[in-house]
């Protein structure tokens, strides 16, 4: 059984069991999260597309962690002016363990 399921804007597949890397929430690690907005369940083979989501399913997580992705290097240059920038960036993200889908 697996789900799809949108966390802070973004649609993730959820099964029960396995691990997900979502944008920083706002929660403490240890913490139960509960995410109700499932777009689509998939029950072995009998599927349910909801409009826009669907009625009484929601997903069950525990926030394992907090860290950061890899740096990811902004470069600008403007050929011939001189004009060179240079920035950093690393997206924070949650790990979270999917503890239970109730469909």
């Amino acid at each position: 059984m697996y789900v799809i399921v949108e966390i802070q804007g973004q649609q993730f597949k959820a099964e029960a069991g396995k691990m997900l890397y979502v944008h920083r929430l706002a929660a403490e690690r240890g913490a139960t999260v509960e995410f109700e907005k499932v777009l689509l369940v998939d029950n072995d083979g009998a599927v349910k597309v909801g409009t826009p989501t669907v009625e009484g399913a929601k997903v069950v997580c525990e926030v394992l962690s907090h860290l950061k992705g890899e740096r990811i290097i902004v470069f600008k240059k403007k050929r011939r002016k001189g004009y060179r920038k240079r920035n950093g960036h690393r997206q924070c993200f949650s790990q979270v363990l999917i503890k239970d889908i109730v469909a």
